[in-house]
């Protein structure tokens, strides 16, 4: 446990940063797993539109720092690269 006052605040600042995170994280992975969804029905229409969804998520957690920005990028290209492949 915490003794000193700049530890307790920097676990309750912990604690918000997590919970943010964490709201980020699964916004952007069921925005990821419903276009999986569509890919695998191989329902391009919808896919497509699904598209600028999954970067906007994507992005937002890439820009707050949830995910590297590295990773953001493979994803986003592991999406586009699926949603080729139906398209074809």
């Amino acid at each position: 446990m915490a003794n000193t006052s700049s530890a307790k605040k920097a676990m309750r600042a912990a604690e918000r940063r997590r919970v943010f995170n964490a709201r980020r994280k699964k916004t952007m992975k069921d925005a990821v797993k419903d276009m999986s969804k569509l890919v695998s029905a191989k329902n391009a229409k919808d896919a497509t539109a699904m598209l600028p969804k999954v970067y906007k998520a994507i992005d937002k957690a890439a820009k707050e720092g949830t995910i590297k920005k590295n990773t953001a990028a493979r994803m986003k290209s592991r999406a586009a690269k699926a949603l080729r492949a139906i398209s074809a």
